[in-house]
């Protein structure tokens, strides 16, 4: 089932998650609601609190960006093999120069900016059978899920750009969180506290 995805301006999303119990009630059906979603709205990561919940969970697919020409055969094979569910994860550690790349976020729509993250991180995660995983990812996977896990901790990568970029997407970020925004996916916006 196609979730709609909550807007800029919504609560939930400067929200921290909480850690997820392995009885957590129907995560099955939630993890395969994600994927959907997220395909739906042709993203490559979808975190929790998009759908509403503020829970310590993402999910990913870069596999869209295997098809950059200007990357590597072994991060290409990556990319395409990386569907992946992450629960109750911890970056442990962020690694190299940071660079910048060309980020949006299906909660922002019609939003992009440059952000700069560090390219290698190591992360200890439980897939969706609660087994532990530590792993190190680098270049565009890393940065998939570092902006997915930027979202379980109540973090948007707009509060990541300058003072002065922030300025220059004011008015766009205004809009979203007002509903006046048309996408091809569907979106909840934060209900908007009524003006005497």
């Amino acid at each position: 089932m196609i979730l709609p995805i909550v807007a800029y301006g919504d609560p939930v999303l400067k929200k921290k998650g909480e850690e997820i119990p392995e009885n957590y009630p129907e995560l099955p059906t939630l993890i395969e609601n994600m994927f959907e979603t997220m395909y739906g709205a042709y993203g490559v990561g979808l975190a929790a609190p998009q759908v509403g919940l503020a829970i310590r969970m993402f999910v990913i697919d870069p596999a869209p960006f295997a098809e950059d020409e200007s990357i590597s055969e072994e991060e290409k094979n990556t990319l395409l093999n990386l569907k992946k569910v992450f629960i109750n994860p911890q970056i442990t550690e962020e690694t190299g120069e940071e660079w910048a790349f060309n980020e949006g976020c299906l909660s922002i729509p019609d939003v992009r900016e440059d952000v700069k993250r560090k390219p290698t991180i190591s992360i200890t995660y439980q897939d969706e059978n609660f087994n532990t995983h530590t792993e190190e990812y680098s270049g565009l996977a890393a940065r998939v899920i570092q902006h997915e896990y930027d979202h379980i901790e109540g973090i948007l990568f707009t509060d990541k750009l300058s003072p002065f970029k922030r300025r220059l997407v004011k008015r766009k970020l205004e809009n979203i969180s007002k509903g006046k925004i048309r996408t091809e996916y569907r979106m909840r916006f934060p209900k908007l506290k009524k003006t005497k």
